[in-house]
């Protein structure tokens, strides 16, 4: 599944909910998404994680490990606002498509 308009949002979502649970980075949401049948290249997910980062939903710090320098992301309170919002949203569609 290719990303577009449409599933931005939902990998926007999954962001702030694997966020929520634990600090994640780029790479590994990369591959987690895969998982979830979405392609996303780094030059779609990076963008997408600073643009979280501006709005105030995510925050950010970097690490040096060895020659490798991770920058990695965690929800903050308006991010976890927001969230359960979407939550409650989907779950309000999700039962008015599935009925």
């Amino acid at each position: 599944m290719k990303v577009n308009e449409f599933f931005s949002s939902f990998i926007k979502i999954h962001i702030l909910h694997h966020c929520l649970k634990e600090e994640i980075y780029g790479a590994w949401m990369m591959e987690e998404l895969r998982e979830h049948g979405y392609k996303i290249s780094p030059g779609s997910l990076y963008p997408m994680l600073r643009s979280l980062e501006q709005k105030g939903l995510i925050a950010s710090r970097e690490e040096q490990e060895g020659k490798i320098k991770r920058k990695y992301y965690r929800i903050t309170a308006r991010g976890k606002k927001e969230l359960a919002e979407a939550k409650g949203k989907l779950k309000e569609l999700i039962g008015e498509i599935l009925e």
